[in-house]
C-alpha cells in the first residue's frame, strides 16, 4: 500500500471507526433485546405446552382409573367417551389381548404421556394406561384411554400459548411436518431451522421469526417446535447501511485531499525507488527542501550509491563461487579419487573465504588429525611431513566436540603441533546423516570423537580481517561435500570389497578369481614370466557336513582359509571357488615352486585336526586336502585354459587317493616359452617340472616338446621324481613376502 493509501486509511479509521462502530452497537442492541423479548415468549408459550399436554394426560390417566374401577368396563368406557373425557378406550387382559374398544379409535401407535424418550415414527394419539387388579393384587389386564393428536389439538395448544405451534412426525431426521399452524410461506424456515435445534436453545430464521424446539420429554411426549415472529422495526438495517454510507463516502473525499497535499513531494522519490526495483541502480533524488523529505532523498542517493557498489562485488563473488562450484560438482561426480576431491574441496573454501592457507585433516587410529591436503601451511609448520594435529589444541577440540570454531590465536599461544597463524576457523565434518554439517541450522554437539570424520581448517584471511559466523556457515557446506566424499569412498571401497570377497572365509570370491587370473596371465604374458595356478579341494567333505552338521562344516572351511592364507606370500592370491573348492594364484612361480607350496599346504591342513562343535562335545576332525597344479604358459594360453587343466590335475590327485597333488600334462600345442635369464639356475632339475629361471645355451628359441606321458606328483608312475623338499613357493625370483595375511 502506497503512502497515500495508508493516510487514506488512517483518515477513515479516524472518522468512520466511531460511525461504524455506533452503527453497530445500534443494530446489535436492537438485535438482543428483539431475541430477549422472543426467547421470553417461547419460554412461557412452552411452559403453556407442557402444562396443557400434562392436563391432558392427568384427565386421560382418571379416565382410565374410572372405567378399571367398575366391574361393568365396557359400560364404562362408553360413558367416557361420551363425556368427552377421551377420545377412545381400550381393555385388555393379562396376555395383552383386546377385551374391548371403543368405536372410531385413533389410529395406532398411541403415545404413552409417561415416555419421554422420542418415538420412533408418526404419532396419533396420547395415551394414559391403567393396570387392572382384582382384590389379590394379581393383575387382570389394563386399560387404556386416549386422545388424538390432530390438528385441532394443535390449534388449540397454539390458543393457548398464543405462539404457533408446529407437531413434528416423531423422528430426529430428517425432520417432517406433521400438524402446524405456521402460514404457508415460512413453513420450510421453520422447518430447516428446527433440524438443527436440541434442547432449549432458541434460533432465527431467514424471515425472521424465532423458533424453539419442545419435548419429547417425560410428561410431554410431543415432539413440538414453537415460533414467533420478530419485532424488530422493519427497515432498520437500511436505515443504518445508508447512513454508514453517506458517512463513507463524505470521509473518503476529506481524506483523499488530505492525503493528496500531503504525498505529493513524495512522488519523485517513488518513481527513483522504482527504477532502483527494476535494477536501475544510477537513479537519483533531487533533493529540494531540508525538511524530513529532503533528508529521506539524501540517504537514497547515498543508498543507491552503495548499493551499486555491494551488487558488483557480490556479482564477482556469486561467478566465482558457481565456478568453485561446478568443478567441485565434476569432480564428485566423476571420481572416487579422495585426495583430488579434498584438494578441489580445499580450493573452493579458500577462495570462497579468501583464507592464505588450509588444510583438510581426517582423524586417524592414532588419536590424531592428520592432514589429507594442505594449501600454504609449508612455511607455517616446524615439522617435515605430513601435518599432524594432536586431539588437545584448538583445531583438535573441534574434532573432538564436533563444534566450529574461529578467532583469533596470538603467535606466542600458538598450541604446539599446529600451523602458526593469526586468526582461524575450523569446521567439523561428520558421517552424512548425523547432522552436524547442515549449512541451515546449528550443528548437534557430538560426544563421540570417534563419529567426526575430520575437520576443515583455514587460516588468516586476506586483509587480517577475523573468520565471521557467515564463513562457518559457508564452510559447512564445503565440509558437508567433504563428508559426503570420504563417506562416498569409504562405502565405494566396502562395497567394492564385500563384491570380492566370499563373506564365510574372508578369501576371494570367483568372480574376483576370474579378474585376478585374467590380470596375471596379461601380466606374465607381457614380462616373460610363469603363473601357477593351484586348484584345492578338501578330502570328504561332505562326510564332515553329515557327520557333525554344516555349522562345523563352516568352521572346517575358515580354518582351512586361515591355514592357507599363513602359507602363501603376500603376492599370492587366495579364492574360494564355492564349496570346498579353493584356487590359489602364484605370480612368477613355476611349476617346482607350486609343488613345493603343495606340500606345505598339504602338511598344513593334514597334521593338525580342526576342532568343532560336534552333536555333544568338541571334536578333532582330521581333515586332508588334494591339489591340481597347472602352469602358464605350458597348461594353456588362456586364465581359464589354465584353470581348467588345474581342475584336471585336480580331479587326477583325487583318483589318486586324495591328500595329495598333481601337476598338469603340459599342453604339446602349446610351444615352450622362453624366459628372461636369472642366476636362479644354470639347467632344469631332473625332475623335468618346468622352473623359471633356466638359462638355455642358444639364443634362438628351441622348440623342445614338454609334454609328459601322465600326471605327475606324489605316488605318479615309476620314474617320476617327487619334488626336492625345502625351497620357498618359487624357486624363481618373486616379489618378498612382507607378511602373511591371516
Amino acid at each position: 500500500m502506497t503512502l497515500r493509501g495508508r493516510l487514506t486509511a488512517a483518515f477513515l479509521t479516524v472518522v468512520l471507526g466511531p460511525v461504524l462502530a455506533g452503527a453497530f452497537f445500534v443494530g446489535s442492541a436492537v438485535t438482543v433485546v428483539d431475541r430477549s423479548r422472543s426467547a421470553e415468549r417461547l419460554a412461557v408459550a412452552a411452559a403453556a405446552v407442557r402444562t396443557s399436554v400434562d392436563a391432558l394426560c392427568q384427565q386421560l390417566r382418571a379416565a382410565a382409573d374410572a372405567v378399571a374401577l367398575t366391574d361393568n368396563r365396557p359400560a364404562a368406557a362408553g360413558q367416557v367417551v361420551s363425556r368427552g373425557l377421551a377420545a377412545a378406550v381400550l381393555v385388555t387382559d393379562v396376555t395383552g389381548r383386546v377385551v374391548h374398544a371403543t368405536p372410531d379409535a385413533p389410529p395406532a401407535p398411541w403415545r404413552d404421556c409417561s415416555v419421554g424418550a422420542p418415538a420412533a415414527g408418526p404419532l396419533w394419539a396420547l395415551a394414559a394406561g391403567v393396570e387392572v387388579r382384582d382384590t389379590t393384587g394379581s393383575p387382570l389386564g389394563t386399560v387404556i384411554a386416549a386422545q388424538p393428536v390432530d390438528p385441532a389439538f394443535v390449534a388449540r395448544l397454539a390458543a393457548v400459548t398464543g405462539v404457533a405451534v408446529t407437531l413434528l412426525d416423531g423422528s430426529d431426521t430428517p425432520v417432517r411436518l406433521r400438524h402446524t399452524t405456521e402460514p404457508d410461506g415460512v413453513r420450510e424456515a421453520v422447518l430447516a431451522a428446527a433440524g438443527g435445534l436440541d434442547g432449549e436453545r432458541v434460533v432465527g430464521t431467514a424471515d425472521g421469526r424465532y423458533i424453539r424446539r419442545v419435548g419429547p420429554a417425560e410428561g410431554q411426549p410431543l415432539p413440538l417446535v414453537l415460533s414467533v415472529p420478530s419485532d424488530q422495526p422493519p427497515g432498520l438495517y437500511a436505515a443504518l447501511v445508508a447512513a454508514v454510507l453517506v458517512a463513507t463516502l463524505l470521509a473518503v473525499a476529506a481524506a483523499g485531499r488530505l492525503a493528496r497535499a500531503t504525498t505529493r513531494p513524495l512522488v519523485e522519490l517513488a518513481g527513483a525507488a522504482d527504477r532502483v526495483a527494476r535494477g536501475d541502480l544510477t537513479a537519483r533524488v533531487p533533493v529540494r527542501s531540508r525538511d524530513e523529505i529532503g533528508r529521506l532523498a539524501g540517504a537514497f542517493n547515498r543508498m543507491t550509491r552503495e548499493t551499486g557498489t555491494y551488487v558488483t562485488a557480490l556479482t564477482s563473488s556469486r561467478d566465482q563461487l558457481r565456478g568453485h562450484l561446478a568443478v567441485l560438482g565434476d569432480t564428485l561426480a566423476s571420481t572416487h579419487d579422495l585426495q583430488r576431491i579434498l584438494r578441489v574441496i580445499l580450493h573452493s573454501a579458500i577462495a570462497a573465504t579468501g583464507s592464505r592457507a588450509g588444510a583438510l585433516l581426517l582423524v586417524d587410529g592414532g588419536g590424531a588429525l592428520v592432514a589429507q591436503c594442505t594449501e600454504g601451511l609449508t612455511a607455517r609448520t616446524d615439522r617435515p611431513g605430513p601435518v599432524r594435529i594432536p586431539l588437545d589444541g584448538v583445531v583438535g577440540a573441534v574434532a573432538v566436540t564436533g563444534e566450529p570454531r574461529h578467532g583469533r590465536v596470538e603467535s606466542a599461544a600458538a598450541p604446539p603441533g599446529e600451523p602458526r597463524c593469526s586468526t582461524y576457523v575450523a569446521v567439523p565434518f561428520v558421517t552424512p546423516g548425523e547432522g552436524a554439517t547442515r549449512p541451515d541450522g546449528p550443528a548437534p554437539d557430538l560426544t563421540a570423537p570417534a563419529t567426526v570424520l575430520g575437520v576443515l581448517a583455514l587460516y588468516d584471511r586476506l586483509g587480517d580481517d577475523e573468520f565471521d559466523d557467515d564463513d562457518v556457515v559457508t564452510l559447512r557446506t564445503f565440509a558437508g561435500h567433504a563428508a559426503v566424499a570420504v563417506n562416498n569412498v569409504r562405502v565405494h571401497e566396502e562395497a567394492q570389497r564385500l563384491s570380492l570377497t566370499d563373506p564365510l572365509t574372508g578369501l576371494w570370491n570367483y568372480r574376483y578369481l576370474r579378474e585376478s587370473i585374467r590380470r596375471e596371465v596379461e601380466r606374465a604374458s607381457r614380462f616373460g614370466r610363469m603363473l601357477s595356478v593351484l586348484a584345492l579341494d578338501l578330502d570328504r567333505f561332505k562326510h564332515v557336513n553329515d557327520t557333525y552338521g554344516h555349522t562345523a562344516g563352516d568352521t572346517v572351511l575358515v580354518e582351512f582359509a586361515r591355514r592357507v592364507r599363513g602359507e602363501i606370500r603376500e603376492v599370492d592370491l587366495a579364492f574360494r571357488r564355492g564349496g570346498e573348492e579353493f584356487v590359489v594364484l602364484l605370480p612368477e612361480t613355476d611349476a617346482r615352486g607350486a609343488t613345493i607350496l603343495a606340500e606345505r599346504l598339504g602338511v598344513a591342513i593334514r597334521e593338525v585336526p580342526i576342532t568343532v562343535d560336534g552333536p555333544g562335545a568338541p571334536a578333532l576332525v582330521p581333515v586332508t586336502v588334494s591339489i591340481g597344479i597347472a602352469v602358464y604358459p605350458d597348461n594353456g594360453g588362456t586364465g581359464h585354459q589354465v584353470l581348467d587343466a588345474a581342475d584336471g590335475a585336480l580331479y587326477a590327485a583325487k583318483a589318486g587317493g586324495r591328500d595329495t597333488w598333481r601337476v598338469a600334462v603340459v599342453s604339446r600345442a602349446t610351444p615352450p616359452l622362453r624366459e628372461i635369464p636369472v642366476p636362479a639356475g644354470a639347467v632344469s632339475p631332473d625332475d623335468g617340472l618346468p622352473r623359471a629361471g633356466s638359462v638355455q645355451a642358444d639364443p634362438e628359441p628351441t622348440p623342445a616338446p614338454r609334454a609328459r606321458p601322465e600326471l605327475t606328483g606324489p605316488g605318479a608312475a615309476p620314474g617320476a621324481a617327487r619334488p626336492a623338499p625345502g625351497g620357498g613357493a618359487s624357486s624363481g625370483p618373486h616379489p618378498p613376502r612382507q607378511g602373511r595375511g591371516r
